[in-house]
C-alpha cells in the first residue's frame, strides 16, 4: 500500500515549556570602551541557524548518550500555528525516509523546535579555581571589626570578585622540632575560607628580610628557619641588608642538612594536605628571601645551583601528586623549564611594574598549566610610579592591568596584595574589574540552545541541544559535569535530561566551543514533564557527579542571564 505522509503538530509538547521563567535582579555595570577583549563580545546571542558564528575548528560534538553533531536546523513549516504554540516555537517536517516501509499507512512523527534566547550575564561572574585573591592574613579578616573585611563596614562589594584567600606562615612556627608539625594555624585558616566560600593559597617561609629594622633586630624576626635546623649543625653566615646595610644572618641554603630538613617538611606538608580541597595551590618556597628563590636583597647571600633547586622541585612533584604545587617568581631559566616538565605552575609577582613579566608566562601556559600573579606592589603605591625604565617601574593603568591578563592567559591574580584588601582598587575601577571576571580564566558560555521534541506513536523524544563556548583565556584546569533537568516553578527537578556529561580537565580549551546533546524519552500515555505548566530547562556544572546525586547545588555558574542563586542557569524563551 502507497505510504500516506500526513503533517501534525502536539501542542501539548511545547505550550507547557518555560511558562514559569524566572526574571533575575537587573545588574548595572559599565565595561571600560576600549577592553576589546571583552567578554561579551564572545557571549552574543546566537539566533538559532547561525553556527557560523562559531569557529568550525573550535567545535567538538558531544552526547549525553553517544558522541554526534548537533542536527543542522530544519525547514520551517508553512502552517498556521500560532494558535497551538509559543511565537518563538517552529514546526518542522518529519523527514519521510524515518517512516517505515510496510503494508500500513502509518502517520509520521510531529516535531516541535523551541530556540532560546541567550544573553550575557550582567555583573561579576566569580567562579571557584580562577579569579581574583586577597591577603587573608588570620581569622581576624572574617570579623565586623576589619573594616574592610566581608563583614567590614567599608566592604564595597570587592569580595564578591574574590574565590580564594592567599598568605603565608613561618616555616619556625609550623615545625618546631625535628618530626614535629604544629598544623593548627594553618587549619584556622583553611576553615574560617571555607566557611566563606573561600579556598586558601599557602605560601610557607624561611626567611623574610621586611622585618630586619637594624644591626640588633633578634633573628627569630626575619630568619624563620626552625632553630633545631640549626642545632642539627646547619651552616649559616652574616649578609648585609642592601639598602640600609644591616647585619643579618642568613641560612647557608646548599647547606645539606638544611636541604634535608626543608625536603623532609614538604614531606610532612604532603602527607597533610595533599589533596585537601580547601588549598587551592602551594608554594614551593624553599630557598631565599620570602621563599622567592631569590638573594637579591641581602649582599653575601647566594643562591643554590640549579641542580639543586631542580632536586628541590624533584621531591615536592614526588609527594603531591593531587594539589597543584607553584614555582615562586624567581625560579627562571632551566629551572623553570624543568618546574613546567614536572607539571609545576608559575607564579610571577612583578607584573605591570616591571616590563616583559606576563610574557614570561605564557610559557606555563603553552605547557598547559595555570598561570598565576601578583603586582608588583600594591595598587595604591603603583599609581606613583614614574614610568621611567630603566631605573623605574611603570604605573598600574587600566590597559596594563587588561593586558597583563590576557597575555599571560592567567588563571590566578592578585586583586590587591596591601592591607586594605582592594577597596581602594574595586573603588576606583569597579566596573573594569567586574568585566574581567568574565575574562579571567575559563568562562563557559550557552552560545545556542534549543529543544526538539517528537512524537511518536510510542514514544515522545525530548532532544536538547547547547553549544557552550569557553570565552575565558585559561583551559579549565579540574574536571566538572554538565548536568541537564526539567525544574518546575518551584525548582524542583522533575527528570535529568539524558546522562551526566564528564568534561575531563584540560581538555575544555579557551576559545574552543562544544556541542552537546541530552535526549529524554517518554513511553505513550504517561506525561511528558517538558509539556507541563511553568516547566523549564535547568543546566548545572558540578565538580563532581556524586555532588549532583547527592542533590548538592552545582559549584560553577554559566555565564548567561536565567543564573539563580542555586548557581543553576534556567533557559529562557
Amino acid at each position: 500500500m502507497k505510504r500516506s505522509i500526513l503533517f501534525g503538530v502536539v501542542a501539548s509538547a511545547v505550550i507547557g515549556l518555560n511558562l514559569g521563567a524566572c526574571s533575575d535582579d537587573d545588574v548595572s555595570t559599565g565595561i571600560a570602551n576600549e577592553i576589546s577583549s571583552s567578554s561579551e563580545d564572545a557571549a552574543n546571542e546566537m539566533p538559532a541557524g547561525t553556527s557560523a558564528l562559531i569557529p568550525e575548528d573550535t567545535i567538538s560534538n558531544v552526547s549525553a548518550d553517544t558522541a554526534l553533531t548537533v542536527p543542522a536546523d530544519s525547514s520551517t513549516v508553512p502552517v498556521d500555528t500560532s494558535a497551538m504554540v509559543p511565537a518563538d516555537t517552529t514546526i518542522v517536517p518529519t523527514d519521510s525516509a524515518a517512516v517505515p516501509t510496510d503494508s500500513m499507512t502509518i502517520a509520521p512523527a510531529d516535531t516541535a523546535k523551541i530556540s532560546y534566547v541567550l544573553k550575557p550575564y550582567d555583573g561579576p561572574l566569580a567562579n571557584p579555581h580562577k579569579g581574583f585573591t586577597v591577603p587573608v592574613g588570620g581569622t581576624w579578616t572574617f570579623v565586623p571589626e576589619f573594616e574592610y573585611g566581608p563583614y567590614g563596614e567599608l566592604n564595597n562589594r570587592a569580595w564578591d570578585l574574590i574565590t580564594y584567600g592567599s598568605g603565608y606562615f613561618q616555616w619556625d612556627s609550623l615545625n618546631p622540632g625535628e618530626g614535629v608539625y604544629n598544623w593548627a594555624p594553618v587549619e584556622k585558616i583553611l576553615e574560617a575560607c571555607q566557611k566563606n566560600g573561600l579556598t586558601y593559597a599557602l605560601r610557607v617561609l624561611p626567611y623574610t628580610p621586611s622585618f630586619i629594622k637594624g644591626n640588633d633586630t633578634p633573628e627569630e624576626k626575619y630568619d624563620w628557619t626552625p632553630k633545631w635546623v640549626y642545632e642539627k649543625g646547619a651552616k649559616k653566615i652574616t649578609a648585609k641588608t642592601l639598602k640600609e646595610g644591616y647585619d643579618a644572618t642568613v641560612p647557608v641554603w646548599d647547606d645539606s642538612i638544611y636541604l634535608q630538613a626543608a625536603k623532609d617538611f614538604g614531606t610532612a606538608l604532603a602527607e597533610k594536605y595533599d589533596g585537601d580541597p580547601r588549598l587551592e595551590y602551594i608554594d614551593i618556597r624553599s630557598f631565599g628571601e620570602w621563599g622567592e628563590w631569590h638573594a637579591s636583597h641581602l649582599v653575601g647571600s647566594e643562591m643554590p645551583s640549579a641542580e639543586i633547586e631542580k632536586d628541590m622541585l624533584k621531591h615536592y612533584a614526588s609527594v603531591f601528586k593531587k594539589t597543584l604545587i607553584v614555582l615562586p617568581s624567581n625560579g627562571s631559566g632551566d629551572v623553570y623549564t624543568y618546574a613546567l616538565s614536572l607539571g609545576i605552575a608559575k607564579r610571577d609577582d612583578g607584573f605591570i611594574g616591571t616590563p616583559g613579566r606576563a610574557d614570561s608566562l605564557v610559557r606555563c601556559y603553552k605547557a598547559g598549566l595555570p598561570t598565576i600573579a601578583e603586582n608588583l606592589g600594591g595598587y595604591k603605591t603603583m599609581l606613583t610610579y614614574n614610568d621611567v625604565i630603566p631605573g623605574g617601574y611603570l604605573k598600574w593603568t587600566p590597559q596594563r592591568w587588561v593586558d597583563a591578563i590576557t597575555t599571560a592567559h592567567l588563571t590566578y591574580y592578585v586583586l590587591d596584595q596591601d592591607s586594605d584588601d582592594g577597596y581602594y582598587f574595586y573603588k576606583d575601577n569597579k566596573a573594569l574589574a567586574d568585566s574581567m571576571t568574565h575574562v579571567i580564566g575559563y568562562n563557559f558560555t550557552i552560545a545556542k540552545a534549543e529543544l526538539l521534541t517528537v512524537t511518536e506513536a510510542t514514544v515522545t523524544t525530548n532532544k536538547l541541544n547547547i553549544a557552550v563556548r569557553n570565552s575565558g583565556v585559561a583551559p579549565c584546569f579540574f574536571d566538572v559535569y554538565l548536568v541537564a533537568e526539567f525544574v518546575d516553578g518551584e525548582g524542583t527537578s522533575l527528570a535529568q535530561i539524558g546522562k551526566t556529561v564528564h568534561i575531563p580537565k584540560k581538555t575544555f580549551k579557551d576559545g574552543m566551543t562544544q556541542e552537546f546533546s541530552f535526549t529524554h524519552e517518554v513511553p505513550a500515555r504517561q506525561t511528558n514533564v517538558a509539556a507541563l505548566p511553568g516547566v523549564t530547562i535547568a543546566l548545572s556544572i558540578y565538580e563532581s557527579e556524586e555532588a549532583y546525586k547527592k542533590g548538592e547545588n552545582p559549584t560553577v555558574r554559566f555565564d548567561n542571564e536565567g543564573l539563580q542563586e542555586n548557581r543553576k542557569l534556567y533557559l529562557k524563551l
